[in-house]
């Protein structure tokens, strides 16, 4: 498939991109939304992009990171890091996409050959995801629900057509407008509501699959293109990004209601959401004034006052944030960890 969905990743968004270690922490800031920002990147020696993919209602993400040696995967455990490696025979590059409640992740992996497919890894069982559907010759996962449902895409000499697999029982995902094509499924929640995007003739364009019933999903902004919603959360608020003149741009979708999200770092652009759950924590990445994609987590119950510093094992400055509780809702600050 060569991946369709890389249609909408900062790599493709920039061209190329030139990677340097970064060694200066970015303190969280607040922009205009209310949204709080914390950049994440992995802590590990030579790493040099990050990119925070998805993240669950315990607050842990997924995504991957790039070093010398290529692409791996990492759950952030509230501060604690975790490389992942899938031991499937051919794997050389591995990206994290989803984790549900249980602690299942689903992501992708690339072969030498330059193919990528879809993974779960069941708190450390691993199985590759292949649609099995005639002609499929490239599937790819990109996010899990609580109930273990996994949504992605395959790909077939007709295009790209997202997938549900419920347990083992895939069903496809084809947008049913008129002129559409190459349809990419990225997330779904708890009450099985599954978007993504399409192409037409005039470029591609968000969904929301709502049990059947299609919606078409484009940000009202002036100048907007090319809209991909990329997560969605149990009450319906649906994060992504598009694109303008200018670059990337996140947005939230709040039951039609479309706020902006740009990650307000001095010289940060190309924000791009890639995940949500039902605290309304946000997770994704950008660019900085160098060059460098950083993953980030944004959300409305981070500390508003002064960040707390601390160095790192290798003497690197590591800001703190707090965390929420665990109760559904409580906007009380928690404990702080690492990020």
């Amino acid at each position: 498939m060569k991946r369709q969905a890389a249609l909408f990743t900062i790599a493709l968004a920039l061209g190329t991109t030139m990677l340097v270690p970064r060694t200066v922490a970015q303190a969280p800031a607040t922009n205009a939304a209310g949204l709080s920002f914390t950049t994440i990147d992995v802590p590990f020696s030579g790493v040099l992009e990050t990119q925070a993919i998805g993240i669950n209602n315990r607050g842990q993400i997924v995504g991957f990171y790039n070093d010398s040696t290529g692409m791996h995967g990492f759950v952030d455990d509230n501060g604690r890091f975790d490389a992942i490696y899938v031991p499937i025979p051919g794997a050389i590059g591995t990206e994290l996409d989803g984790v549900n409640d249980r602690g299942q992740i689903v992501g992708n992996y690339t072969t030498s050959g330059g193919l990528e497919h879809g993974f779960l890894d069941d708190r450390e069982a691993f199985s590759s995801i292949v649609a099995p559907f005639p002609g499929t010759d490239e599937t790819l996962a990109f996010k899990i629900n609580d109930k273990g449902q996994i949504v992605g895409s395959y790909h077939t000499s007709t295009g790209d057509h997202g997938f549900v697999d419920d347990k083992g029982r895939f069903s496809p995902i084809d947008v049913p407008f008129s002129g559409a094509r190459d349809t990419t499924a990225l997330g779904i929640n708890n009450r099985g509501q599954i978007v993504g995007f399409y192409t037409d003739s005039t470029g591609a364009h968000g969904f929301v699959d709502d049990n059947g019933k299609f919606s078409p999903i484009d940000v009202p902004s002036s100048g907007a293109r090319d809209t991909a919603p990329r997560g969605i959360n149990d009450r319906g608020t649906i994060v992504g990004f598009y694109r303008d003149s200018t670059g990337s741009h996140g947005f939230v979708d709040d039951n039609g209601k479309f706020s902006p999200i740009d990650v307000p770092f001095s010289g940060a652009h190309d924000t791009t959401p890639l995940g949500i759950n039902n605290r309304d924590q946000i997770v994704g990445a950008y660019v900085d004034a160098g060059g460098i994609i950083h993953g980030f987590l944004a959300g409305p119950c981070f500390a508003q006052g002064m960040p707390v510093l601390r160095l790192d094992d290798d003497g690197n400055p590591v800001f703190l944030r707090v965390r929420c509780k665990d109760d559904d809702h409580d906007q009380e600050h928690g404990q702080f960890s690492e990020r």
